[in-house]
């Protein structure tokens, strides 16, 4: 069982925001923006490429609530999703970085600059 399986389940315990039947949104243990939020479905879906069209439907307005809750749906925030190894995925169950409370540059979530690149 992943650990945001764990989470789900109740076994590890997270700082909660929102919570539907579909869905859970809590804070990340190690934010790289003033808000940083991940939002995962309760179903375990490995990823972005593996998630139904419906299982994003009702993640939409999930998002979008915890954004108006959260106070930056005026401001802005980014939405971030890694998908597989190479996209930067740690975790193989979907979730989505929610990051706002501040202007964010564009490449700070980087940790070092890839010349290759």
């Amino acid at each position: 069982m992943c650990i945001f399986c764990k989470i789900v389940e109740g076994e590890i315990p997270s700082n909660k925001i929102l919570e539907n039947d579909e869905f859970i949104a809590f804070h990340d243990l190690y934010p790289k923006a003033p808000i940083h939020i991940l939002v995962i479905p309760k179903q375990h879906v490995d990823c972005f490429q593996d998630v139904s069209a419906q299982t994003m439907a009702a993640m939409t307005p999930f998002i979008q609530e915890l954004a108006t809750l959260t106070g930056i749906d005026k401001s802005g925030y980014r939405l971030i999703v890694n998908n597989g190894d190479d996209g930067g995925q740690e975790v193989h169950h979907l979730h989505f970085h929610v990051l706002g409370g501040a202007k964010l540059p564009f490449g700070h979530l980087v940790d070092e600059p890839h010349k290759s690149l």
